[in-house]
């Protein structure tokens, strides 16, 4: 049966700001309060993570990901306060059109959704 999925993404100046995957390990990092153990269960490298972080923030111009240097309690990370605000909005932005593209899907494809291949 096939099913129809899609990506959503901001962008500044042709650079990627803000998406899906974005907002998952942002969201992570803020239930793990670390890098390492977000990119971890996201399966991705920690340097491709942390390159994304600085990504965003470099693009944006203001701090996301508040980190503590690491030592005998060990390091850890944080989101900052208006990492907690991009997450939100992008949240609310997103909200509905899970609905919408199916509504369109079946309109365009019929219901059931089957095709020969």
């Amino acid at each position: 049966m096939l099913k129809p999925r899609f990506n959503l993404w901001i962008e500044k100046d042709g650079q990627v700001v803000i998406s899906l995957w974005r907002v998952r390990l942002l969201e992570e990092i803020g239930a793990r309060g670390s890098i390492s153990a977000a990119a971890e269960a996201m399966q991705v490298p920690y340097r491709r993570a942390w390159e994304r972080i600085h990504e965003m923030e470099r693009v944006l111009g203001y701090t996301l990901v508040e980190t503590e240097i690491g030592g005998t309690g060990g390091g850890g990370a944080c989101l900052s306060p208006k990492a907690q605000d991009l997450i939100l909005r992008f949240r609310q932005f997103c909200s509905g059109f899970d609905e919408v593209i199916e509504r369109r899907f079946e309109t365009s494809f019929g219901e059931g959704t089957r095709m020969q291949t």
